[in-house]
C-alpha cells in the first residue's frame, strides 16, 4: 500500500474513532487524558480509557504485522526517557496533547485548541529548521 494511501487511511480511521468515542460516551479522544485516567478513576470509567489504549496498541501492532512497514533504528534509551518527559511536560503546560486540541479539539471548533494547535505545529517547524540548520 502506498504510504500516502496509509496517511489517508490512519487519518480517517482517527477521525471516525474521535468521533464514535465522543458520539458514544460523550468523551474526546485526547490521548494523554485518556492515558492518565486509566489507573486514576473509578473502576467503571477506567474500563473504556483502558479499552481504548488496548485497541491503540492492538489496532498498530495488527496493521504493522499485515503492512510490514520498514523499521526505523532504535534511539538510545535515555533520549527516549528525557523525549517522553518533555512530551508530558508540555502536555500538562498546553492542558492536553496534539490529539486531544488537534483531532478533537479543532472538531468542536475550539479556540483553545486552535491556539494550541498552531502552537505545537509551530513548535515542530521550528525544530525541524533549527535541527536541519545545525546540520549543516
Amino acid at each position: 500500500m502506498h504510504p500516502y494511501l496509509q496517511s489517508l487511511a490512519g487519518g480517517l480511521l482517527i477521525g471516525v474513532a474521535s468521533w464514535l468515542l465522543l458520539a458514544s460516551l460523550g468523551r474526546i479522544a485526547g490521548i494523554s487524558g485518556i492515558a492518565s485516567g486509566a489507573f486514576a478513576r473509578a473502576p467503571g470509567e477506567a474500563a473504556w480509557r483502558r479499552a481504548f489504549l488496548a485497541g491503540l496498541v492492538l489496532a498498530g501492532a495488527a496493521t504493522a504485522l499485515w503492512l510490514q512497514p520498514s523499521m526505523t533504528a532504535m534511539r538510545p534509551a535515555p533520549l527516549l526517557v528525557v523525549a517522553g518527559l518533555l512530551v508530558g511536560f508540555g502536555t500538562v503546560l498546553g492542558s492536553g496533547c496534539t490529539s486531544g486540541h488537534g483531532v478533537c479539539g479543532l472538531g468542536r471548533r475550539s479556540a483553545r485548541s486552535l491556539v494550541a494547535t498552531l502552537t505545537f505545529m509551530g513548535a515542530g517547524v521550528a525544530t525541524v529548521l533549527i535541527v536541519n540548520y545545525l546540520r549543516g
